[in-house]
């Protein structure tokens, strides 16, 4: 990948009301990359992007393109172009005039117009649809118009804002896979904000997870899941099971009334953790001495795996297998050293949910 920096943000901070929404945002977006913002409502995502965009202007802070500083330069005269969620075209043109629009304002000729539209409906697989209305085209069709009316006018950079919001699952999952797909031919930065883990984690070559108007990792899809630097990370990109802990030293921790080795070092002796683990790493043994046991609660099929709720020592677990146990029915539950990350204790509180019971603007969620 092209490690050229197109955008830096420097020191940003923004407030509405008396709330600090963006508190010293450091971020870096280098050429031909696609960023994902990601975090729950309220986290300052949106914010950022409107930033970036031009549309509001930090408190303080600083905002670069190119090495320019661009505070007070106004969003049509920087290399962006915005594709919201409720797509704005307009009603009483066609799909054509539609993704024509910004040339005509420009002043384009009409064959290099006919032939820059044609090259936009053919790269969002809508080649034959210019004569028709925007209102006969179903939701993920309008999406593509709405992303080649933004794409026609070459900009540097495409900030997306929750685009497939309005989408069914099987139509995200679908844009998804055609919108990396844009970003690839196209060869320009994508910067795009979302709460759906699973759609940052698709589509992203690097994801920006955010917090409480705070950046709480940068990392490539593979890091975020992987290595998560705080339990909110790994709590939020993908489930987890966060249990507290007590580091006895190096490689050596406690929870859940046992004492298990890990790979982990560098904490003080008797030093409270985190302890974080994924489901899809337990193993389900028949209860033994030698495991920690404990009681299934419930057993939800999720299609390629079961959901498995286990209630073991005090803590609650979830567990991904293959293979279904029957409520009621004591397991054993097995780790090896490399299934347990261990974490700074963190102020997140924790709550008794599963992030599938979690909903847009819920009021669980407004607790992450």
């Amino acid at each position: 990948m092209n490690k050229n920096k197109i955008i830096e943000l420097k020191n940003i901070t923004m407030e509405y009301d008396g709330e600090q929404i963006l508190k010293g945002i450091n971020l870096d977006i280098h050429d031909k990359e696609f960023v994902t913002l990601l975090g729950p409502s309220g986290c300052g995502k949106t914010t950022t992007l409107r930033i970036v965009g031009g549309f509001i202007t930090p408190d303080s802070g600083d905002v670069f393109f190119g090495g320019k500083r661009v505070n007070d330069v106004p969003p049509y005269k920087r290399p962006v172009n915005t594709v919201f969620q409720k797509y704005a075209l307009f009603p009483h043109l066609n799909v054509y005039e539609n993704v024509a629009f910004g040339l005509r304002l420009k002043k384009v000729s009409e064959p290099e117009i006919s032939r820059r539209v044609g090259e936009m409906l053919e790269l969002v697989d809508l080649k034959g649809y210019d004569k028709r209305g925007v209102n006969q085209l179903s939701g993920g069709q309008q999406q593509r118009i709405a992303i080649a009316r933004a794409l026609i006018n070459n900009p540097k950079v495409l900030l997306l804002d929750e685009p497939l919001g309005a989408l069914d699952l099987k139509l995200r999952k679908e844009m998804q896979i055609e919108l990396k797909k844009i970003q690839q031919r196209m060869e320009i930065t994508f910067i795009y904000v979302t709460h759906d883990q699973e759609e940052a984690l698709t589509m992203s070559d690097t994801v920006v997870v955010m917090k409480d108007g705070t950046i709480q990792q940068i990392g490539t899809p593979q890091d975020i899941y992987n290595e998560p630097v705080n339990s909110f990370v790994a709590d939020f990109i993908g489930e987890s099971n966060i249990l507290p802990g007590i580091m006895h030293r190096d490689r050596l921790v406690e929870f859940a009334g046992n004492n298990f080795e890990c790979v982990d070092g560098g904490f003080d002796p008797m030093e409270p953790v985190d302890v974080v683990i994924r489901p899809e790493d337990i193993k389900l043994t028949p209860a033994s001495d030698d495991a920690l046991n404990g009681v299934v609660e419930n057993v939800t099929f999720k299609g390629v795996h079961y959901e498995i709720i286990v209630k073991a020592y005090s803590d609650t677990w979830m567990i991904h297998s293959t293979k279904a146990p029957n409520v009621g029915e004591v397991v054993g539950i097995t780790l090896t050293p490399e299934d347990i990350h261990i974490m700074k204790k963190s102020e997140v509180k924790k709550v008794n949910y599963f992030k599938s019971d979690l909903t847009e603007g819920s009021d669980i969620e407004q607790k992450i």
